[in-house]
């Protein structure tokens, strides 16, 4: 069966990705419409050696649409999104629009795939914020074996995760000799510690996804979530330091044995060697997991280190895998 698939943003960091992956995985695509704003009015784009212009999506009828990639931002998926569902496309939200709407599924394919039984209801399927989606694939197998009652995280996230106007901002920076001079954000050689805009308990929004995303996708507002993010001067990959504690114990060797048995992780053994985003954040697909050690002041916790694609496993790639998951499973 092939399918009809409409991706909105086509010309994003976010949307490109999407169809390098559509192609890649071979998904099964009859017709391909890529859509963006008047800006993108005349440019094409390329999938399976074929042009295809890019349309505007304000005058897009979603009509015998199978699947929509959203990823224009909210603004865009708050009026499009619903349009397009109504219509009967099923919808895969990138923005954080319909993240923490209790009738709209939040998934990560190999964390909570069953949450998709009902999501025909609406025909909108929330994609989950990038750091919560490495964290989680990296912390489910644990999760389900001793249950965690603890996250602390500290995120170091790419400029990548602030779209394609602020990576190419940093290119400027990094090549600029005057820098840092009269810059209002700079991005090049610091790190600051601030993504998104403070909430009224001091944390940033960015920081609040991870706890709220976490617990509707584990199913448990009792878990404890305590997150820093970090925007760090890498172009591709975020990576996260984790604390974990659990209701149960569990060596070490178990959590490597539990870890290196999973979909969608790979394990790096050596204490010597450890996952890094110049190397396993740009263009991978898994999420990647060492640094394995136990925690010095608690005898349940364990500490590791995760890094991942954000633009891939962090967005574009967990998307294709819910339609994926959605065709497999006949929903």
């Amino acid at each position: 069966m092939s399918n009809r698939v409409a991706i909105v943003g086509a010309t994003g960091l976010v949307g490109q990705a999407i169809l390098r992956i559509l192609e890649q995985r071979s998904f099964p695509v009859e017709e391909l419409i890529p859509l963006a704003s008047e800006r993108s009015v005349g440019k094409s784009i390329r999938f399976n050696d074929q042009d295809y212009e890019v349309m505007v999506l304000d005058d897009f009828n979603f009509e015998n649409i199978d699947f929509s990639f959203f990823s224009a931002g909210s603004s865009v998926s708050r009026i499009f999104a619903p349009k397009a569902a109504n219509a009967g496309s099923v919808v895969i939200d990138n923005t954080s629009e319909f993240r923490y709407d209790d009738q709209i599924p939040l998934i990560v394919p190999e964390v909570n795939a069953h949450a998709l039984e009902n999501f025909r209801k609406n025909n909108i399927i929330a994609n989950p914020n990038c750091s919560t989606i490495q964290m989680l694939v990296a912390l489910n197998p644990i999760h389900k074996a001793a249950k965690i009652s603890s996250i602390n995280v500290c995120t170091y996230q790419s400029i990548s995760g602030a779209g394609r106007m602020m990576l190419n901002e940093y290119d400027r920076q990094v090549s600029d000799p005057k820098y840092p001079q009269q810059e209002e954000n700079c991005f090049a050689h610091n790190v600051i510690p601030q993504i998104g805009s403070f909430e009224n308990n001091g944390y940033s929004l960015e920081e609040m996804k991870m706890v709220w995303e976490t617990h509707k996708i584990f199913d448990d507002k009792n878990i404890e979530v305590n997150p820093t993010a970090v925007r760090v001067p890498v172009r591709y990959g975020h990576s996260e330091a984790i604390s974990i504690i659990t209701e149960n114990h569990l060596s070490v060797g178990k959590v490597r044995a539990l870890l290196s048995d999973s979909n969608g992780i790979q394990l790096m053994h050596d204490d010597e060697s450890y996952p890094m985003p110049i190397k396993e954040g740009e263009g991978t697909d898994d999420v990647y997991v060492g640094r394995i050690r136990a925690d010095l002041n608690h005898s349940n916790g364990i500490n590791l280190w995760v890094v991942a694609d954000n633009i891939r496993k962090g967005a574009a790639l967990n998307s294709i895998q819910i339609a994926e998951t959605i065709l497999e499973s006949n929903y």
